[in-house]
């Protein structure tokens, strides 16, 4: 059987001691995004960095690899066997349903030490947790569904409805899949080192050589994706939750009720908003939910405000509260005119969103849209 060794090192690592590298095997033929993933976490750590991997589904020569992913029908990480395919396996990640890929289950053994090494972080620290619970729900979760054809909706649920327009193309998994047949992809990632043990592949490489390139890729896509969302979680998401914590307990210096929310910068603020009003006690949960929020578009002095309504839930486009009907759709003076306030640059035509050319002028557009029928 035809094999390739691809050598992989993600980045520059200080001199040692030479070792051989770690052996990490998978299945060849048609991939998928979870394995693409998986293969790229694993590089992120020491242990694997740098590494080699071996494409096969030969027993024998997975036998020889030292951690095993997305094949072999056995899942022990004892042994690091990370497979998923098997008739009785049924491991989730902790408090979900969602029945593990390869991506989820090297995510559960090895993601809090992936952010720590990433972030700086203590592996044990509650910010740590929050992140790896965090990326299991935005990123790694829907993969795992994906590769187990798990539907987002139980089909009772969609039996009857369809869809305004396809979603399909769009996704990292789908993007995955192109690539099996992308042909274009002549050379391995930048980052990546291929070694062959086919004695034509210089001169003419073979249909495997040019899998395992396409593959390279993939998990490239898949890999660079996640430090990125791991970036903005670390950098820009996980800071904003202080600050809309102060601004949630302050919401009742806006309005009376509550039902307005200002910040003095443009900040993540939907997912830290629906977690602190789910975990809000009993007795403040009769009160009337937020509805605007207020911000300026940019840290600039002097910048323009913005004035945005609280989607349902946090992937919803509909609003608890979209701006009146009335100001929908009109810019500048018109707009000033009928909503009575001073600066108005616009609201949208579905109301989700509004400008004032000040913070005022944001307060009083918000001040009125609360009580506006």
């Amino acid at each position: 059987m035809l094999r390739t060794l691809l050598r992989m090192s993600t980045s520059p690592v200080p001199k040692r001691v030479k070792t051989s590298p770690t052996l990490i095997g998978t299945h060849n033929g048609h991939f998928h995004a979870d394995e693409a993933l998986a293969i790229y976490l694993l590089r992120l750590l020491p242990t694997y960095n740098p590494s080699t991997l071996l494409r096969t589904r030969d027993p024998a020569l997975l036998s020889t690899c030292h951690t095993v992913v997305d094949v072999g029908g056995e899942y022990d990480a004892a042994r690091s066997r990370y497979d998923h395919h098997q008739r009785t396996f049924d491991t989730t990640f902790p408090n979900k349903s969602t029945k593990l890929s390869s991506a989820g289950l090297v995510y559960l053994h090895f993601g809090k030490a992936i952010i720590a090494q990433r972030t700086g972080l203590d592996p044990s620290s509650p910010d740590t947790e929050i992140l790896w619970q965090k990326l299991y729900d935005d990123f790694i979760e829907a993969i795992d569904a994906n590769d187990n054809g798990i539907s987002l909706y139980p089909s009772s649920e969609t039996a009857n409805l369809t869809k305004r327009f396809s979603d399909n193309g769009i996704t990292l998994s789908s993007l995955v899949s192109d690539l099996n047949y992308d042909t274009s992809i002549s050379a391995p990632p930048t980052s990546t080192k291929i070694e062959t043990n086919d004695p034509n592949s210089a001169s003419n490489p073979g249909p495997q050589a040019a899998e395992d390139t396409r593959f390279l890729a993939a998990s490239d896509l898949m890999g660079t994706s996640f430090l990125r969302k791991l970036t903005n979680y670390h950098t820009t998401w996980l800071p904003a939750r202080s600050t809309v914590l102060a601004a949630y307990q302050n919401r009742h210096e806006n309005d009376p009720q509550g039902r307005i929310l200002v910040f003095r910068e443009p900040t993540p603020w939907k997912d830290h908003l629906y977690t602190f009003e789910s975990d809000s006690s009993p007795s403040t949960n009769n009160e009337p939910q937020v509805l605007y929020v207020l911000y300026p578009e940019s840290a600039t002095p002097g910048a323009k405000w913005r004035i945005q309504a609280v989607p349902v839930t946090r992937d919803s486009f509909e609003s608890r509260k979209p701006l009146p009907e009335p100001w929908r759709g009109l810019r500048d003076e018109e707009l000033c005119a009928k909503s009575g306030v001073e600066g108005c640059v616009f609201v949208h035509a579905s109301g989700f969103i509004g400008g004032n050319g000040s913070e005022e002028g944001a307060r009083e557009m918000a001040r009125r849209a609360v009580v506006e029928m």
